[in-house]
C-alpha cells in the first residue's frame, strides 16, 4: 500500500541519488556447474569402510563411501598440493568459515599475490577456503592439506594453481555434515 510518506521518501532518494535510482540493476553472473560434478550417489566397488573419504585427484572427484558398492561422489578442483599428496590421512579437525593463511611456499612463489595476506584472512564469503574446511592430519600432525570450499566455483573439475581439494561451498557444507573428525581419507 502506498503512503504519502513512502512516496515522498522515494522522491527524496531519487533526487539525492538520481543515477542509482534510475540505473538498471546489475545482473549477477550465475555460475552453473556441470551436472557430472554435482553430488550424487554412484556405483563404487570398494573395500574401504563406510565413512571413508577417497579422493581421485586425476579424475577430479571425491567419494564418500556408503557401503561396499555405493559412494556419494562430489566434483572437486585440485591444486598443486592435491596433485602431489598421496596416501592415507585422517580428518584432524574441521572448521566453519575458516581463517585462511597462505603457506610460506605460496608467498615465496608469488609474493606479489600472497605477501599482503601473510597475516591471514578472516573467515567469510570472500575467504579462499570458503564455507568449510576439513584439515587432514598424519600421525597427529597437520599435513597442510585441506578439503575446502572455494570462492571460485568455476574451478571445479580443473587443475588450479594453488590450494588443495576445492569444492563448491554448498557441496563442502554437505560433506562437512557427513564426515566426522577422525574419518579416514585416502588419496589415490
Amino acid at each position: 500500500m502506498l503512503t504519502r510518506r513512502g512516496v515522498l521518501t522515494g522522491i527524496l532518494a531519487a533526487a539525492l541519488a538520481p543515477q542509482a535510482a534510475l540505473a538498471a540493476p546489475k545482473k549477477k553472473k550465475i555460475f552453473v556447474i556441470n551436472p557430472v560434478f554435482s553430488p550424487q550417489y554412484v556405483s563404487y566397488d570398494s573395500s574401504y569402510a563406510p565413512g571413508t573419504v577417497v579422493i581421485d585427484p586425476r579424475g577430479r572427484f571425491l567419494y564418500l563411501i556408503e557401503d561396499s558398492f555405493t559412494a556419494r561422489r562430489y566434483g572437486v578442483g585440485v591444486g598443486r598440493a592435491g596433485r602431489v599428496f598421496h596416501g592415507v590421512a585422517k580428518v584432524g579437525r574441521k572448521a566453519e568459515w575458516p581463517r585462511w593463511i597462505p603457506t610460506n611456499g605460496m608467498i615465496r612463489r608469488q609474493p606479489e599475490k600472497y605477501a599482503r595476506y601473510a597475516g591471514g584472512v578472516a573467515g567469510g564469503p570472500h575467504n579462499p577456503l570458503g564455507a568449510r574446511a576439513l584439515y587432514l592430519y598424519r600421525n597427529g600432525r597437520d599435513t597442510h592439506y585441506r578439503i575446502h570450499g572455494t570462492t571460485e566455483p568455476w574451478t571445479i573439475g580443473r587443475a588450479v594453481s594453488n590450494g588443495c581439494i576445492r569444492m563448491v561451498n554448498e557441496h563442502v557444507m554437505d560433506l562437512y555434515a557427513r564426515v566426522p573428525v577422525g574419518a579416514r581419507v585416502v588419496v589415490i
